[in-house]
């Protein structure tokens, strides 16, 4: 067999994995301990913020499907889980619901959901039942806790929609209620029932609990902490897919999180976390809103820092994935051992896949860097799904390649021309799923820079985007397309292909 036909075969077999983190086989095999991960581990941070592909949802998964048992062996810690489909739109079918709760009603479903999952997935877990035998006293004041607040148990397992359903019943039964206060001289409040949606006149005071701590929260708390402290446990309770539960950059949203966030700091305590993984700009939005957040201080002092990759990690994370496949590391002859300690060998094994650089000429960035510079945006930003999803697509155009020359001979398994190419498809995706689809507000301005150039002074961006010229710049800072050096505006190569842009300057 030839060397044109065993870089065909090789490429046939290849798996990379997947971008997107519930789709993923490699996960565990190829995985990176960033220090988010680091730091998860050992319980220094509850709040996980990152932009769309840094792997936020990676890291969940790894940490709710491939370390429960560890988590419990060494650090004695219970992990529970919720919202982690991805693409699910369960949420959505309770949007209706959802839109006639305030913010304070947010922070009781929450606690009544986060209750949920502590008693269906620890009190309830096949996993932890050695811990429980003698701590029977301890759970059944937990369910008394809970009956008192009119949660009920759930008997049967539940589906996530099924869950919802129960948890808005919850919440129905503590009965939230909208209340708007006549003036002085009526003597009184109306409530509005969230469910019922009938107005009931109230005339006489209204209650002091004005439910910004929700009922009975504390005592099934401190119920849950006896459990786990006759056990010697902790439990973390993390939710991720936050991004998915509710339509994006809507009050609802805000008002949800916002409960969330609120929930998170009444819930916790030294044996409960709660653990949210929420993205960097949804973080931003939500303290931004209205009057800030005062909570703020107290969940910061347990963040962790934004997920960034560096190249030297984008790199760790190609050769795993690239070796994790057996033909490959028997063909090149890959020591997977020392792939694992050493920066050097990574690099090496590295451009056995690989050319030198993707353009010709004496100047030109290694191939590493080229990636590396080429899928960053304007904030500096580089994913590790961006960057898989440009090599799959290389990959599938070489494999193209040979198939459509099968007698040329190649000194990659993937060329320099199928590097472009995946480039070129990863920015076409880019412009559909991330400018287009989670910004529509602002696509009417983006649209404007359709087969333009790269660079714009600030005299032709203000020809382009017109008076508010410099809102909607920082608009599109704020969301990685244009980047601002000392007075140029230019954007990154991630867009420039998606947008038809031109090298230059407008």
């Amino acid at each position: 067999m030839n060397k044109h036909s065993v870089a065909a075969n090789l490429l046939q077999t290849l798996d990379l994995g997947s971008s997107i983190a519930e789709l993923d086989t490699l996960l565990e095999t190829a995985r990176v301990e960033t220090s988010a991960f680091t730091d998860l581990f050992q319980d220094k941070v509850d709040l996980i913020p990152g932009t769309k592909g840094s792997g936020k949802s990676a890291l969940f998964r790894i940490f709710t499907d491939f370390l429960p048992k560890i988590l419990l062996k060494e650090r004695k810690v219970v992990i529970a889980h919720g919202v982690q489909k991805h693409g699910d739109t369960i949420f959505h079918a309770f949007k209706e619901q959802f839109d006639k709760l305030s913010e304070d009603d947010f922070v009781s479903f929450w606690c009544i959901y986060l209750t949920s999952l502590a008693h269906e997935q620890f009190i309830k877990g096949d996993l932890y039942q050695q811990f429980l035998g003698n701590a029977s006293s301890e759970i059944d004041c937990f369910r008394r806790a809970c009956a008192k607040a009119r949660i009920p148990e759930i008997k049967a397992k539940k589906s996530l929609k099924e869950i919802l359903q129960w948890t808005l019943q919850v919440l129905r039964a503590w009965n939230p209620r909208l209340r708007y206060r006549f003036p002085e001289e009526t003597g009184g409040a109306i409530e509005l029932d969230l469910f019922g949606g009938t107005i009931q006149p109230k005339f006489e005071s209204v209650p002091s609990e004005l439910a910004d701590v929700p009922h009975f929260v504390t005592e099934i708390k401190e119920a849950l902490e006896a459990v786990l402290k006759k056990t010697n446990l902790s439990i973390w309770l993390m939710v991720d897919r936050l991004d998915e539960i509710f339509p994006r950059r809507s009050m609802l949203e805000t008002r949800a999180l916002r409960g969330l966030l609120r929930s998170m700091r009444l819930f916790t305590t030294d044996t409960i976390r709660i653990k949210i993984f929420l993205r960097d700009d949804m973080l931003e939005q939500v303290v931004s809103t209205g009057d800030g957040f005062t909570a703020l201080t107290h969940l910061t002092a347990r963040q962790a820092d934004t997920l960034r990759w560096s190249e030297d990690q984008i790199l760790n994370m190609l050769v795993k994935r690239l070796f994790a496949d057996g033909n490959l590391q028997k063909y090149f002859k890959v020591d997977r051992r020392k792939l694992d300690a050493d920066q050097d060998y990574r690099r090496e094994c590295f451009y056995k896949i690989f050319p030198a650089t993707v353009h010709t000429g004496t100047r030109q960035s290694p191939t590493l860097r080229w990636m590396y510079n080429h899928t960053m945006d304007g904030r500096g930003v580089v994913t590790p799904r961006d960057i898989l999803d440009l090599v799959t697509k290389a990959k599938q155009n070489q494999q193209d390649q040979f198939n459509s020359t099968p007698s040329s001979e190649s000194l990659w398994l993937i060329g320099p021309q199928a590097m472009l190419y995946g480039l070129e498809e990863l920015s076409k995706r880019k412009k559909d799923t991330y400018l287009k689809a989670e910004f529509p507000h602002l696509w009417p301005v983006i649209e404007r820079f359709q087969g333009g150039k790269s660079e714009y002074s600030a005299n032709a961006l203000q020809a382009l985007l017109g008076r508010d010229w410099e809102k909607s710049c920082s608009d599109l800072i704020s969301i990685g397309l244009i980047k601002k050096q000392e007075n140029t505006y230019w954007v990154p190569h991630l867009y420039r292909k998606g947008l038809d842009l031109t090298q230059g300057r407008a």
